[in-house]
């Protein structure tokens, strides 16, 4: 508990106190108390608001994708057939692959004169065969969604695959037996007894969405400009390259604050279904 405290407690505390402070390294002046201003300015900071929207409709869009394609893999590994643990294994290997080497695989893929994405709509006769997917905003977000989906895709599938095996088979059973069909089994028996796993792979995959910053950095930089900027993006800019730890602790505890309203709000609505 010591061990947690220590490595936790203390930076977490020394981060809302830096919040409160002055602090910009190699200015010349001292740190010294600043109250609620660096929260203030919070409010008043071009950059930010933009970089929170941003960060908003990437959660939205991307914890909706890979909770569909997620399930969908999930209900199509659970079923029984001929090499479904080497098929697994396969699904899972994107998970594994670290967020910077998987977001700099598909920047050199998405690359316009040398990229494979660009070759195979060309050699298709598909559109956007000769698009410079990171120079404009929409493809640029089109091409860190995709990155972003095809590594977390297979830990929503993970944790509602597990979510389907604790299920019984007896309950199948007994609904074909009862002449339900496909979809009513789904809706009336899957879903709900799957809302537990549903809701530890949303609140976890939205917070991860919610904290994006290794994707942006590796892909965009948050360019074209500032259109693909996220908060931890722009938390980031604060601390390492103004080096004002004073707003950087600010953005910090804003973050930490928004992520808890969310996990908050899942658990809540979660809930009130199970109560309903």
């Amino acid at each position: 508990m010591l061990t947690l405290l220590a490595i936790t407690a203390y930076p977490l505390v020394y981060n809302l106190w830096n919040s409160f402070q002055h602090d910009v390294i190699n200015s010349g002046v001292p740190p010294s108390f600043a109250g609620a201003s660096n929260y203030q300015r919070i409010f008043t900071d071009h950059q930010f608001l933009p970089a929170l929207a941003h960060t908003a409709g990437f959660t939205v869009v991307s914890v909706a994708v890979e909770t569909v394609v997620g399930l969908a893999l999930a209900l199509a590994l659970n079923q029984k057939f001929r090499g479904r643990g080497i098929v697994r294994a396969a699904v899972f290997i994107p998970w594994a692959v670290p967020t910077v080497v998987s977001a700099q695989l598909w920047k050199t893929m998405f690359d316009p004169q040398n990229g494979w994405v660009n070759y195979v709509l060309t050699s298709l006769h598909l559109p956007l065969g000769h698009t410079t997917w990171l120079a404009e905003t929409w493809t640029a977000w089109a091409a860190i969604l995709i990155a972003d989906a095809w590594r977390n895709t297979p830990f929503m599938a993970i944790v509602l695959l597990a979510g389907l095996q604790v299920i019984p088979n007896d309950i199948y059973e007994a609904a074909r037996i009862d002449g339900a069909g496909a979809w009513q089994t789904f809706w009336r028996l899957t879903m709900p007894l799957l809302r537990p796993a549903l809701m530890v792979a949303l609140i976890f995959r939205t917070l991860s969405s919610f904290l994006i910053f290794d994707v942006v950095y590796a892909m965009t930089g948050g360019g074209p400009g500032t259109s693909t900027s996220v908060v931890s993006f722009l938390n980031w800019q604060a601390f390492f390259i103004n080096a004002d730890y004073g707003y950087g602790g600010a953005v910090s505890v804003a973050l930490v604050v928004i992520a808890l309203m969310i996990a908050a709000v899942y658990v809540r609505v979660f809930r009130s279904e199970q109560v309903l």
